[in-house]
């Protein structure tokens, strides 16, 4: 471990503390999925949480709720049994760039999904274990697993990919959801085929500036280069659990302004 990453790893391991707590939930999106219990809800409450996560959090989390709620909350039988006069009031949803027409292909594919698989962590990894360093190949299989159905075209820019170089942070994010546990009971830890060490460090410009600042990038640019170097670097503080760190860098840039 070189010096600057000595220097920096008792700031880094407190803020991890702070924020690796129930209360961080409150006034994050994964306070969606944690409203329900059952994995499959649980699974896909996280994922539109994940990919609806960029602008204001509270905006973030009422428009969640208000998907959760027309789906009745419960999620999983709903993308399962419903009809198509049930997804007449869905016509109306927007979140930023994300419309109707994007949502009724989330539900056209997760339905397509479910109709063959008991877990959304096939549609990541297929195989029994993952086996490759990093989530990268996971990555690159559940995009191109989305979009294998056919699909409007505009829909795409919504799942991203490393393999055109995105950092692909709202993915990492959900990956982190749905792989870590411990005992502060933020994160899920429901599936197993993934190890925490094999997790990437989600990173957006927030993320990227803070560890700039900190020298654990070169530059804060937002891309997958460097999501993995940043991995690398705190693979070096905790290499069996890099990704617990995102509490530290978010909540430094986020709620502190670093």
């Amino acid at each position: 471990m070189n010096e600057q990453l000595k220097k920096i790893k008792p700031l880094l391991d407190e803020k991890v503390k702070l924020y690796n707590r129930p209360s961080f939930i409150e006034r994050d999106p994964i306070v969606v999925p944690h409203s329900f219990t059952k994995l499959q809800d649980v699974e896909i409450s996280g994922l539109f949480a994940a990919v609806l996560a960029w602008g204001n959090r509270t905006s973030i989390i009422n428009n969640c709720r208000k998907l959760m709620g027309w789906m009745d909350n419960a999620p999983h039988d709903f993308i399962l049994y419903h009809k198509d006069t049930d997804l007449k009031g869905f016509l109306s949803f927007a979140h930023r760039t994300f419309n109707a027409t994007d949502l009724l292909y989330f539900i056209h594919f997760l339905q397509y999904h479910y109709q063959q698989h008991n877990t959304l962590e096939d549609a990541f990894v297929p195989e029994k274990k993952y086996k490759e360093d990093t989530v990268e190949q996971a990555l690159i299989y559940f995009h191109n697993y989305f979009f294998s159905i056919e699909h409007p075209g505009r829909t795409k820019k919504h799942i991203s990919t490393p393999a055109r170089k995105s950092a692909c942070k709202r993915l990492n994010m959900y990956l982190r959801w749905m792989v870590r546990k411990d005992k502060n009971g933020v994160d899920f830890g429901l599936w197993k085929k993934i190890s925490p060490r094999q997790l990437i460090c989600p990173l957006d410009v927030h993320v990227a500036r803070v560890a700039e600042r900190l020298e654990l990038l070169p530059n804060n640019n937002s891309n997958w280069q460097n999501a993995l170097h940043l991995t690398y670097q705190l693979r070096e503080l905790k290499p069996e659990d890099p990704a617990v760190y995102d509490y530290a860098l978010f909540g430094l840039g986020a709620e502190e302004r670093l």
